[in-house]
């Protein structure tokens, strides 16, 4: 049978990107469908100066590039676009600790994990062009005075950046690939990483793997969303897809998930339980989905104060063995933010807490107003993610909806005793800590302490790794059971919380998916 594509690739993030240029380069035809659209440097720039043009919000007629998933129990950031992720994320590339290889859901599965992501962290690292920023500003200053006060000053330090920091203003040949990428231009430190790079300067997908991979003639298909997933007698399968000129079918030998956790699970719970195409796809599917054991705090900072100067992401510290904190910088697009934060309080019930919440919108009244109302916003604040690889699971699965019964959607459960987190005792600790060294005022997220909600940009798991389809989703190959050559590579396939930003542990996984494929010659 004649395919039009040997693999086709659903989703352009980390796993799909990585995926599309190591297949190709073995040979192999490719193709990637991405429900976004391309992102270019003018289309960046609109977003900076229209938050109307940075969002995705699809059923108001908004198809910008940053994106969010609303949930009972979570909300979820992301990236919509030719790039993934990476054209929202802050350029943040770090390893997990050695107490992620440890964890029961990586341990049962027989691999050697650390020695085997050895080698694709290390060409992952390459490929992104991991460097410092030789710049620190005053919010890096006082995030570590934060740790110098809570005592852990030693693991203070500048993070890992994929940013090109040659000199800012100047375009230069490409400095990674022997010529064979785009021109680049120096990092303006600008703090805006995290609503994409009009200066060319963050090293994101469409600058490294996705750009070498169109070179070596991947079609890359944008706005066009996989719809259904079937079968075909003798092998291989048709994905049915709706695109600019509305709805058609390719076939591939292969395909690879790659649409984000929440993208991928959707699309696989469809073809099971809706389409019925798949039906063999393990009960699993879903059951154990992570948050990354997150949670969003802030410090508003004196008026007159402007912390905005340099990368989104500059540096970060761990307060305890378990828990990491990185500081955010954003810019005026992201302004209405202020309104996801309010009063500072603590309790480990979520009733209580959200009781104290709304009593603090009387008592920290000055507070909640001088933070909504303030001027240079964007300039005053930092906001802190702060992570544990300590695990926790919440459950997806595909429903009607109680406002609207008339289709399905992806619904969160919580699992009695190990429910993600909306309340992280060492996060309010540390917002309350850099609060006293700059003289600013703590504040929390209103989803988390109000409402309960967990809000991450880095969700995981939902697709475990394991001997058969009674215990797991996919192999270790990352192939779902029952179904040869369909695959899912992006960060559903992360077994366990990894406690640190993601991106770098995606690729690698990614690359190893790739390396244990075999090229077009050998099959």
């Amino acid at each position: 049978m004649t395919f039009d594509y040997d693999y086709l690739i659903i989703g352009s993030g980390f796993g799909g990107s990585v995926s599309a240029l190591r297949l190709a380069q073995k040979g192999w035809r490719v193709a990637v469908l991405e429900q976004g659209a391309r992102v270019d440097a003018e289309a960046i720039a609109a977003a900076k100066e229209d938050r109307g043009k940075l969002h995705w919000l699809p059923a108001l007629r908004r198809t910008g590039f940053f994106g969010f998933g609303l949930f009972r129990h979570l909300v979820v950031l992301k990236g919509v676009g030719v790039g993934g992720g990476s054209l929202v994320w802050g350029a943040v590339m770090l390893e997990p600790k050695p107490a992620f290889y440890r964890e029961p859901a990586l341990q049962e599965t027989g691999v050697d994990w650390q020695a085997e992501l050895a080698g694709p962290f290390a060409r992952a690292r390459k490929m992104f062009g991991i460097t410092q920023s030789p710049r620190l500003g005053r919010m890096d200053h006082y995030l570590q005075r934060t740790a110098e006060r809570l005592g852990v000053a030693d693991s203070y330090g500048p993070v890992p950046n994929a940013i090109y920091f040659g000199n800012p203003g100047e375009q230069a040949a490409d400095p990674y690939f022997q010529g064979a990428g785009p021109a680049r231009s120096g990092c303006e430190f600008c703090g805006g990483c995290m609503t994409g790079c009009p200066y060319g300067a963050k090293n994101s997908l469409d600058y490294n793997y996705l750009y070498l991979a169109e070179r070596m003639g991947v079609a890359v298909q944008a706005q066009t969303r996989a719809l259904r997933i079937t079968p075909l007698d003798g092998g291989g399968y048709a994905v049915a897809t709706r695109g600019p000129h509305g709805a058609g079918t390719v076939s591939a030998r292969k395909v690879v998930l790659a649409a984000g956790v929440a993208g991928t699970l959707d699309l696989l719970f469809r073809c099971r339980d809706e389409h019925r195409t798949l039906p063999e796809v393990s009960q699993t599917l879903g059951a154990c989905v992570r948050t990354n054991s997150e949670s969003i705090v802030a410090v508003l900072h004196p008026p007159g104060e402007d912390l905005s100067e340099g990368t989104g992401i500059s540096s970060d510290f761990y307060p305890d063995a378990n828990t990491h904190v990185t500081m955010n910088r954003f810019v005026k697009n992201f302004s209405s933010m202020r309104f996801q934060f309010g009063p500072f309080s603590s309790h480990t019930d979520p009733r209580v807490r959200a009781l104290k919440t709304l009593l603090g919108f009387v008592l920290q009244a000055p507070t909640v107003f001088a933070n909504w109302f303030a001027r240079d916003w964007e300039k005053r604040v930092t906001i802190l993610t702060v992570m544990q690889d300590l695990d926790n699971q919440l459950r997806l699965t595909l429903k009607r909806r109680w406002w609207w019964p008339f289709s399905r959607g992806l619904q969160s459960e919580t699992i009695p005793g190990r429910a993600a987190p909306s309340y992280i005792p060492a996060a309010n600790a540390v917002a309350r800590t850099l609060a006293e060294v700059s003289g600013g005022r703590p504040l929390n997220n209103i989803m988390e302490s109000l409402f309960g909600v967990s809000v991450t940009a880095h969700v995981l798991s939902g697709c475990p790794m394991g001997s058969s389809a009674e215990n797991a989703v996919l192999d270790t190959d990352h192939q779902v059971h029952g179904y040869p050559g369909l695959y899912v590579v992006d960060g559903a396939s992360i077994p366990a919380n990894i406690g640190v930003n993601p991106s770098l542990t995606i690729a690698a996984m990614a690359e190893r998916f790739a390396e244990r494929q075999p090229s077009a010659t050998q099959d």
